[in-house]
């Protein structure tokens, strides 16, 4: 029996990077709460390995009230105070503070968090071989974080924009012959 191929970010010692790469990353995703979950959770994993963000991910969806938009966006610096206090999550003021600071940025948007991201998408992008050809950031990143940022989003950059694009299938970068890319 021949092993499946993944790509080699997903490693093959933790079931749940596995199961988080098989399942997960690079399938569409849409609903701006869901988005929202993941625009959080790529600005708390800058700095950090997406592993530790995963590993913690049931503790922020508590922390955050399911990162259901309007309730992140009503709290107050004792959520601050509850959120810097909770072991569960990675407790770094400034990702609290703009974590709270987009979800009312979100409320704004005429359309939703959703649509404005998915305007972004880039079906057509080439199919990486190797981990050499996926980049760091693209066009398309680039404009997607000047978006977010002229909406006043914070700690989304063109690399974090472009982590989030991969995550929720805005771009297919499984590699070309990935066991995950056409499912």
């Amino acid at each position: 029996m021949t092993e499946s191929i993944r790509c080699t970010w997903a490693g093959m010692s933790d079931p749940m990077y596995l199961t988080y790469h098989d399942e997960e990353w690079g399938r569409p995703l849409e609903g701006d709460d869901a988005v929202f979950e993941r625009v959080v959770l790529e600005a708390f994993q800058s700095g950090l390995s997406w592993l530790t963000i995963l590993r913690k991910r049931e503790n922020f969806r508590a922390a955050f009230d399911g990162f259901a938009i309007p309730k992140v966006a009503a709290y107050t610096e004792q959520d601050v105070e509850r959120l810097l206090g909770d072991a569960g999550i990675v407790r770094n003021r400034a990702k609290i503070e703009a974590a709270i600071h987009n979800a009312r940025a979100a409320l704004d948007l005429p359309d939703g968090l959703s649509e404005l991201v998915w305007r972004f998408a880039e079906p057509g992008a080439p199919v990486p071989k190797t981990m050499a050809d996926v980049p760091a950031t693209t066009p398309g990143s680039k404009a997607l974080a000047k978006e977010l940022k002229k909406h006043g989003f914070r700690f989304v950059g063109p690399t974090t924009a472009y982590a989030l694009m991969q995550a929720i299938g805005l771009v297919n970068d499984h590699l070309e012959d990935c066991v995950a890319r056409t499912r």
